[in-house]
């Protein structure tokens, strides 16, 4: 018996080690939370049980290893892990008769920041806790680290990096490579804080909240932690949010806590409590792992038990097809919830789920769903070998430690999002309501297959209404804008159909060449096309190509049935046929400088965004700045004309 204890204290180590790497180094997640603090816990009571403590035991080692290309550096006291607890009794034994600061336990990167000369001259991460990377440069783009502060001694301090969730989703939504999305906000966040460009940092609004005062000589903080958290508020740092409590206050306090998670922005994963009198806490010392002046409190994770109905495989840009868990909808932190991102194969391998299994289902962080358990475990069945949206081939490939699902058709619908996305932009069909985020599930589902299709999503009214993040409202305002956008103009619609380099003033110019009819544009040739000023070799390859493809062809007529367009007709005589125009500065005639770009283009001219030998113009009601264009114009000898000098052109009828 006892060997079989060793063996499996040794087979926990092992596979909590490889989730922790997985977590921390990859950005991958091979093994839920309450998964991993499950196994953590029973590896715990093994070693206690049999008196033996591996030297690679998680139990023993703090933080992940450095691997990456920063600078290293060894702190000068080891940053230890807190001691756990999820019940609010042992709270109140540690608290006994002191009185404790009680603040968020947020999940971002512990950084530590050293500030000389009232200037920030260093930030290191934890790291392992031995050694930490240094990220001075990023650390200055934080959103809210003061740079300089008044107090002119070695300050040190420690504090959380993280990024809220609405910053989490958008910068995902960014990134097009699904596989290269993060998991979490904490991941994102230690990607960003760790980024070799810190310009990348800057970009992802990284929050810092100090929660440890460590070294400000000279101050009298009156042995007390709450006036070390006030000073540094004085400092212009951002604190986590904390109160001061007592053996008594203790259980009201984290409801308290607790019934602002689901308002928060940030990621948090519980609460810290620290004894308020520093000499107290210090007098107590250290474990090998946990100080003794403060104490971690989880959530103890409300959970219930449904029935899995069906996996719903959902296809992203790259082809991966994540699974998700659909279920009985059951209440879970006072939201009703029904469905459970699974991540990849690997993870329902590890639960051994099947359809009909009895499940345990629970809100990490009390915020995002999970699958707890598999209490049946009849095992994985049916992984699709057809992609739900165009129905070609699958595969499943290793990732690094998982195994995932992928759509092999180069040509399907789910991998191209952004053509879908540049369809409904405001200059092609210009259709509201319509995000990437929104195009990805809608294509997922299958209601979308090709651009026609977007004008015929009544037919999934009610699945539309019930999905996260619509209702009535929501679903109304989208099919009044799609209604709306089948009045266009043809030029719209040929940019909206992605053309490789067709922007929309190439395409007014070829269809205002080809008369507005359509069938002329199927049949135009390379030659005529290059013959149009403004077009080129190159344009005319990529037009031509283009509907030389029969399914094209089949989808842009598809297309066309749905829209109105207004009969367009040369009215205006061309004066600026084959000129070219920069518009820059204010404009005083006009709305806006889009105003004067479309008379332009009416008129037969063309608008760059920047000044060449081939332009013609340059528009600034400045003529005697000197901004970079119209330097650039100077030099190369083209006139700069005020506005009022262009309505002249205009109105003589020359240029």
């Amino acid at each position: 018996m006892g060997q079989s204890k060793n063996e499996r204290m040794k087979e926990l180590v092992s596979l909590l080690n490889k989730a922790s790497r997985a977590y921390y180094q990859e950005a991958q997640e091979i093994m839920s939370n309450y998964e991993y603090d499950r196994l953590y816990d029973e590896l715990k009571e093994l070693e206690d049980e049999l008196g033996i403590t591996l030297s690679n035991s998680p139990t023993v080692n703090v933080g992940y290893e450095v691997v990456s290309e920063l600078p290293k550096e060894r702190h000068e006291s080891p940053m230890l892990s807190l001691d756990k607890t999820k019940e609010v009794e042992e709270l109140k034994n540690f608290v006994e008769d002191q009185k404790v600061l009680m603040s968020w336990k947020m999940d971002g990167l512990t950084v530590v920041l050293t500030y000389r000369d009232g200037k920030l001259y260093k930030a290191v991460t934890r790291g392992n806790g031995e050694v930490g990377e240094v990220i001075t440069n990023n650390a200055k783009v934080f959103k809210n680290v003061p740079v300089q502060i008044a107090y002119q001694g070695e300050l040190i301090l420690r504090g959380e990096a993280v990024i809220g969730y609405k910053d989490f989703e958008k910068i995902n939504q960014e990134i097009e490579d699904v596989d290269a999305r993060y998991k979490n906000p904490r991941n994102l966040c230690s990607g960003s804080v760790r980024q070799l460009n810190n310009q990348i940092t800057a970009k992802r609004n990284v929050m810092f909240y100090a929660f440890t005062l460590v070294q400000a000589d000279g101050v009298d903080f009156q042995n007390s932690r709450a006036c070390q958290m006030e000073w540094l508020k004085s400092q212009g740092f951002t604190t986590v949010e904390y109160y001061m409590v007592t053996r008594d206050t203790v259980e009201d306090e984290v409801a308290k806590f607790s019934s602002k998670i689901s308002e928060n922005d940030f990621p948090s994963d519980g609460l810290v409590l620290t004894y308020d009198d520093i000499a107290y806490g210090r007098s107590l010392g250290r474990t090998a792992k946990f100080p003794r002046d403060s104490f971690a409190f989880k959530w103890q994770d409300e959970i219930r038990e449904t029935v899995l109905r069906e996996i719903e495989w959902s296809p992203s840009r790259t082809g991966l097809i994540n699974p998700v868990a659909i279920f009985d909808p059951v209440e879970l932190e006072g939201t009703t919830v029904s469905r459970a991102s699974v991540h990849n194969i690997s993870i329902m391998e590890e639960l051994e789920l099947g359809i009909g299994d009895k499940i345990e289902v629970y809100k990490a962080n009390m915020i995002i769903p999970q699958i707890a358990e598999n209490l049946t475990r009849s095992g994985v069945k049916d992984i699709p070998c057809k992609c739900p949206v165009c129905q070609g081939e699958t595969k499943i490939r290793q990732v690094g430690n998982a195994k995932a699902l992928y759509c092999m058709n180069p040509e399907c619908q789910a991998k191209h999002v952004k053509s879908f996305a540049l369809f409904v932009s405001r200059d092609a069909l210009n259709i509201e309501g319509l995000s990437e985020a929104t195009l990805e599930k809608f294509i997922s589902r299958g209601y979308i297959h090709t651009f026609a299709d977007i004008f015929h999503l009544d037919q999934y009214k009610e699945k539309i209404q019930k999905m996260e993040g619509f209702g009535e409202k929501s679903y109304k305002k989208l099919t009044e804008s799609i209604e709306k956008a089948r009045t266009t103009t043809l030029p719209r619609v040929i940019y909206s159909l992605g053309i490789a380099g067709i922007g929309l003033a190439n395409a007014k110019v070829i269809c205002r060449e080809l008369k507005y009819d359509v069938e002329s544009l199927l049949k135009v040739s390379e030659e005529e096309l290059n013959e149009i000023q403004g077009v080129g070799e190159v344009l005319a390859k990529a037009f031509v190509g283009y509907f030389a493809d029969a399914k094209h062809v089949e989808n842009f007529r598809r297309l066309l049935n749905e829209l109105t367009i207004p009969e367009e007709t040369v009215t205006k005589q061309q004066i600026f046929e084959g000129v070219n125009f920069v518009i820059t500065g204010s404009v005083k005639h006009f709305a806006n400088r889009g105003e004067v770009k479309e008379l332009i283009e009416s008129l037969g001219g063309k608008v760059t965004g920047s000044v060449t030998s081939k332009t013609n113009y340059l528009i600034n009601n400045d003529v005697t700045s000197t901004s970079s264009k119209n330097k650039k114009a100077n030099e190369l000898g083209i006139p700069i004309i005020s506005e009022e000098t262009f309505l002249k052109l205009v109105n003589q009828g020359e240029a």
